[in-house]
């Protein structure tokens, strides 16, 4: 068993009590890609646990396109406010229902290219609707996935989206879809972007902690 098996491995295996990231959440609670979608746009740049109160929030006035069409932009605004960049979302989110219609006949796309042509998607939501909404391989990688990848000499690599090129050449495709989901949180809870809790890390004895003073 090479490093990356034994690393998956443990994580699976200690990481199971934790609270599960939010795309993951949301789709345990409504089994539908479009909530996935609204979900990881408004999540961007913004915590957690900000953006599962906006969703709840959200989701009893939003439930399909179409009601993004029909409401107003200001009452949008007001339902997402909490979360970062909440007018620039905004409109991106107004923008959605036309092109999914046109784009791809009222249905929510599946591949990365054709995903990332919706407003507000950029690799990081695409790869993260892609699997864990359809359960297809993507590999999303977040501040959480590329830090902690870099610490690990996984990669050594500057941006999220080097990361990801990166990891789909090592990451055997069986890993994709857990990357994300054990690495945010990993990165919430233990490996901390500053004084990350090493002493409590379950994979501490395979991390040579690049970087990490």
């Amino acid at each position: 068993m090479n490093k990356i098996d034994i690393i998956y491995k443990i994580l699976k295996n200690k990481l199971i009590n934790y609270t599960i990231p939010l795309a993951e959440q949301i789709h345990v609670k409504k089994k539908d890609p479009f909530f996935v979608l609204i979900a990881t746009i408004l999540s961007a740049r913004t915590k957690d646990t900000i953006t599962s109160k906006v969703c709840d929030n959200l989701f009893k006035e939003i439930k399909t396109f179409k009601d993004i069409e029909n409401i107003s932009q200001n009452r949008l605004e007001k339902l997402i406010y909490p979360v970062g960049f909440y007018k620039t979302k905004t409109r991106n989110l107004k923008k959605l229902p036309n092109e999914i219609n046109n784009l791809f006949n009222g249905e929510i796309p599946q591949e990365i290219d054709d995903l990332i042509k919706l407003s507000g998607v950029g690799r990081k939501t695409a790869n993260l609707v892609r699997s864990v909404a359809f359960n297809k391989p993507g590999v999303c990688v977040d501040t959480h996935v590329h830090r902690i990848t870099n610490r690990l000499g996984f990669v050594k690599t500057r941006t999220p989206t080097e990361t990801e090129m990166k990891l789909r050449k090592i990451l055997p495709e069986k890993y994709w879809n857990n990357t994300n989901y054990l690495f945010v949180i990993l990165g919430q809870n233990i490996c901390l972007p500053r004084n990350p809790h090493c002493n409590n890390c379950p994979i501490y004895k395979h991390c040579p902690r690049i970087n990490v003073k």
